[in-house]
């Protein structure tokens, strides 16, 4: 049980693994002495604990460590397994129909996303690690937690552990000089600096001035 308690003391462990090398613990101890995780009298014992521990199933222990959990509080929602946790309420809002992007975002909300990030390929891969590295901090120090991975000479993932919080990065990231792309959700998006980025905003700007011509339109016709 020392032993036990030192691994839990010098390593931040995975609390099913420790619980389950607890029981095993237990286990030991009561081939030597029987020991109860619940009061029952012999009448109440469900049958399965009546057995002799040696002759526990992998079923068995399960149960065991289901009564352990009984009296536990329950883990907080963001320790959870993301399986686990609950999916974010999203409420529809019809004026965004419009925006993919906004519903695309609502939708990973609490979800871990992945977003792929390209430094241009006149940086080296020295240059292309330190400047992902800012990149990073800057988010970091703007409330955005991104944790960054090299996976090539000049690309990069940057791991969302909320990914609503990836188009917000993305936002950042093409308004830096040595960024080519970033890809979210199988959507590319370039730098500003980089002859599509300034393509991409030239349609982006024309597809503002057609939303607004049209609105313009309607409100002329609401008003005949």
């Amino acid at each position: 049980m020392g032993f036990c308690y030192q691994f839990v003391r010098t390593r931040k462990p995975n609390v099913k693994m420790v619980k389950w090398t607890f029981v095993h613990v237990i286990v030991i101890i009561c081939i030597l002495q029987p020991v109860f995780t619940k009061k029952f009298t012999d009448e109440e014992k469900p049958a399965w604990a009546k057995k002799d521990i040696r002759d526990y199933s992998d079923a068995d222990l399960e149960r065991l460590l289901d009564q352990w959990d009984e009296d536990e509080e329950p883990l907080p929602e963001d320790e959870l397994p993301e399986h686990l946790r609950p999916q974010p309420k999203i409420q529809f809002d019809p004026t965004n129909i419009q925006d993919p992007e906004a519903l695309l975002k609502m939708s990973k909300k609490g979800k871990t996303l992945m977003m792929f990030v390209k430094v241009k390929d006149i940086y080296s891969r020295e240059n292309a690690e330190e400047v992902t590295k800012l990149w990073q901090s800057a988010l970091w120090n703007s409330h955005i937690q991104a944790e960054r991975y090299m996976i090539d000479g000049n690309r990069a993932i940057f791991m969302f552990k909320d990914g609503s919080h990836a188009w917000e990065a993305k936002d950042y990231l093409i308004e830096q000089e040595e960024l080519e792309e970033c890809t979210v959700e199988n959507k590319q998006y370039y730098g500003r600096f980089t002859p599509q980025g300034r393509e991409q905003v030239k349609e982006e700007k024309a597809a503002k001035k057609g939303k607004k011509a049209k609105k313009k339109k309607k409100a002329s016709k609401d008003e005949l």
